[in-house]
């Protein structure tokens, strides 16, 4: 017998299967030149699969439900959940994300959905700043991770040869562009992380 955390995890998948369905049907991010950059939506710590679709993410999200471990296997089950649970908080995340990409972009995405219906659906799955806090503390640390990659590069520079050293820049130039979305997606954390600190405020 499934938990009442199971149930409600379930009831998540289908709404966040519906509204991923809608905002694939958007075609949102064909018209945004910074996500035209991104070779998949999530980090691989996230998910394995690699798409700009997020219904391709969310029926990762249902495999994964399908092969949960037994429940009597206490904490891998618990695991296994709490994986899942962040997975379904990811791609809300993309969604909610949404309408800072649209007035980027000078575009409107309307879901189909009642507004009032889609904003209670979104306030429900609100990232925790705690759990906010895990993902800039990522976003950081990915940011790290780049900037060594390109001093490492840089170093390499000096003894290459012209070939090789005009191979090694367009991999610096590869990898500050990464560094540039992630400095952006930090930003767009410590954006969320105030705006949910002062909703718990009121």
């Amino acid at each position: 017998m499934h938990s009442p955390a199971f149930d409600k995890l379930c009831e998540q998948i289908a709404r966040l299967k519906h509204q991923a369905t809608q905002f694939d049907q958007s075609n949102l991010f064909a018209k945004n030149r910074y996500m035209q950059a991104q070779p998949s939506l999530f980090d691989r710590g996230v998910f394995t699969t690699k798409s700009m679709k997020l219904a391709d993410y969310v029926s990762e999200i249902e495999d994964e439900l399908k092969s949960l471990p037994p429940a009597e296997h206490r904490h891998a089950y618990q695991y296994a959940l709490e994986r899942i649970t962040q997975q379904v908080q990811a791609v809300f995340n993309v969604i909610k994300s949404t309408p800072v990409w649209a007035k980027e972009n000078k575009y409107s995405f309307k879901p189909k959905t009642k507004p009032q219906v889609y904003k209670q659906a979104v306030q429900k799955m609100m990232q925790s700043s705690h759990e906010l806090y895990d993902e800039l503390k990522q976003n950081h640390e990915f940011e790290r991770r780049l900037v060594l990659m390109i001093e490492e590069r840089k170093l390499k520079l000096d003894a290459a040869s012209a070939a090789k050293a005009a191979e090694i820049n367009q991999e610096i130039l590869a990898l500050h562009a990464r560094l540039g979305r992630c400095r952006k997606a930090i930003s767009a954390t410590e954006d969320k992380i105030q705006q949910v600190e002062k909703q718990q405020l009121r």
